[in-house]
């Protein structure tokens, strides 16, 4: 099984909202660490809550960081975080939310970051 991402660099992809079953298809695609970008519940009820995704993820042997975004309202902090998750992440790196457009997001403000 393969899942659709997008590349953003060769080490840094993203993709729309995953599943649980997902996690280990993105371990055998290569992916060393997953980052969720989507807060729980923003979905409704049918999004997969953040303890289910890391459950899998570690299960299927991958890194897993949690750091929720809400979309059009990236902080300063948060693209800090980002930065700082990157940089202690075994890569690639598979960021995931609603549709992979804030995480994209999220990837780039965390380049132009400081920390």
């Amino acid at each position: 099984m393969s899942l659709p991402v997008r590349s953003v660099t060769p080490e840094f992809y993203v993709a729309a909202q995953l599943a649980p079953a997902d996690m280990a298809a993105a371990a055998a695609m290569g992916f060393k660490t997953v980052i969720n970008n989507r807060p729980d519940m923003e979905g409704g009820a049918e999004q997969p809550a953040s303890t289910s995704m890391q459950a899998a993820a570690v299960a299927a042997g991958l890194n897993y960081v949690y750091l929720p975004v809400v979309a059009g309202s990236i902080t300063p902090e948060q693209a800090v975080a980002m930065k700082q998750a990157l940089d202690a992440a075994q890569q690639p790196v598979l960021a995931f939310c609603r549709s992979g457009a804030r995480s994209t997001q999220l990837f780039m403000l965390a380049q132009q970051s400081a920390a």
